[in-house]
């Protein structure tokens, strides 16, 4: 179900991942030749994992207000992490620091805050940098109305110096915009929106970086809807070769070509092309209120592999007491990423408890939600027969789908929680979260509220 709750990971997390393995969800991943520089690609082949089971201490987390803070997306740049989200109120060591739904600190200990920061009056979903810009421009969109006292709504570009928007940089897209993501000189956006910057171009769009005018190297029809909810794009993840993008949302048809929920682009060309990379999967309905189930996903390290992490509670028309499960209703899978019609390679059961992020490094594939039990086909909010209690974060043998366990017990298991974004570096794994429930755990240690820091060893 998409209930969220309490975000602990795993006592005895060593690997994974989410926005994405790679995938900076959405991160902003550009393309191949500014990796190196923005930090949001490929993970190096040395990054094996597991990630160690002791948060890194200092990290800034998220203050226990009454009222939910949550990140909703991490991305590093450079030797900077960048934080966006619902966020007032930070702390760090003892200090409190007054932010505005960003702010940025060191990816390295002591993980120290900087001063930067731009006033957003709302919600900030993504954050992107191109190859072009470096690290000097960061990309947001989200739902908001003005930056630093800035006409500025739901996108915009933001010195990540002075916190001044970029004039040059038109912005006004009439609708939320979900997940921003740069390849070579095109930002690459989606959300709700039908009208960017005096253009019509509905749910997913390429933008020019400089100017913000909407180009032509994106220009897809999208139909249908999965449920009565809006029709959109919701998240997306570049390759690590940069030249493929995974795209989820609520839609039945791309560019005149069946696709539900999800579809795979390639952007080598002079303009993105849908690829043959499908699945009927994708098509078995999960309940009404959570129909729209494809949230995220994330690519295996060489690109041959393609994972899913979703919600959806269970099949549509499953009676009470059948089993086991069926369809891809919170459930984690793999699927060969050949650009044709495929089906899965293996497909792993929570028993109706949500997925929200997913990744991967070449010893674990990294699940987060808020799970209780794994290996769970033949259970619905119960443990069925064989499941293997397993809450909060899960780690998953990348061959076959099974729990990783140490001593008889799995690598993984913590207090029930849910995990927006998880972000793999070559130097770990980052975890995005709230504060939900007065949550400020990270593998029983304090003090790591919506950002937690899980090194290699």
């Amino acid at each position: 179900m998409l209930r969220r709750s309490r975000w602990r990971v795993p006592a005895g997390i060593g690997v994974l991942t989410g926005a994405v393995a790679l995938g900076v969800p959405l991160l902003a991943a550009s393309g191949p030749a500014s990796a190196a520089s923005t930090g949001q690609l490929a993970v190096s082949a040395a990054a094996a994992g597991p990630v160690s089971r002791t948060p890194a201490s200092g990290t800034p987390y998220l203050a226990l207000t009454k009222t939910q803070q949550s990140i909703k997306k991490l991305v590093k740049c450079g030797n900077t992490m960048y934080a966006v989200g619902r966020v007032w109120n930070v702390q760090q060591n003892g200090r409190t620091y007054q932010r505005h739904n960003v702010f940025s600190f060191s990816a390295t200990a002591p993980y120290t805050m900087t001063g930067w920061s731009p006033n957003v009056d709302g919600q900030v979903n993504s954050i992107a940098f191109t190859n072009g810009q470096g690290c000097g421009t960061a990309y947001l969109g989200g739902s908001f109305h003005h930056v630093d006292g800035k006409n500025a709504t739901n996108i915009a570009a933001v010195s990540t110096s002075s916190g001044a928007v970029n004039s040059k940089f038109e912005r006004y897209a009439n609708n939320t915009v979900d997940t921003i993501a740069a390849y070579k000189d095109h930002l690459l956006v989606g959300g709700t929106f039908t009208r960017t910057n005096g253009y019509s171009r509905y749910f997913f769009e390429s933008l020019s970086p400089s100017t913000g005018k909407v180009d032509s190297f994106v220009n897809l029809h999208l139909t249908g809807q999965v449920t009565g909810m809006a029709r959109q794009i919701y998240n997306q993840q570049l390759s690590h070769s940069g030249s493929l993008d995974l795209v989820e949302g609520n839609f039945t048809s791309v560019a005149g070509q069946a696709r539900q929920q999800i579809f795979m682009l390639n952007l080598s060309g002079s303009t993105a092309k849908v690829t043959g990379w499908t699945s009927a999967d994708f098509s078995k309905h999960c309940i009404g209120r959570e129909a729209l189930y494809v949230r995220s996903a994330a690519w295996g390290l060489n690109d041959s592999t393609v994972y899913v992490a979703d919600t959806g509670d269970h099949p549509i028309n499953r009676s009470s007491g059948q089993f086991p499960l069926w369809g891809m209703c919170d459930a984690v899978a793999q699927f060969p990423a050949t650009q044709t019609s495929v089906n899965r390679n293996w497909i792993e059961y929570s028993g109706c408890d949500s997925y929200y992020s997913v990744a991967a490094d070449t010893s674990a594939v990294y699940a987060g939600g808020h799970p209780r039990w794994a290996d769970n086909p033949n259970g619905c909010n119960h443990a069925g027969a064989g499941a293997v209690a397993d809450k909060g974060m899960q780690g998953l043998n990348p061959a076959n789908g099974n729990v990783l366990t140490t001593g008889g017990a799995p690598t993984y298991n913590s207090s029930r929680d849910n995990a927006d974004d998880m972000v793999i570096t070559t130097a770990g794994l980052w975890v995005a979260s709230t504060n939900r429930y007065n949550s400020n755990m990270c593998d029983g240690v304090s003090n790591h509220s919506g950002i937690c820091f899980l090194p290699y060893s």
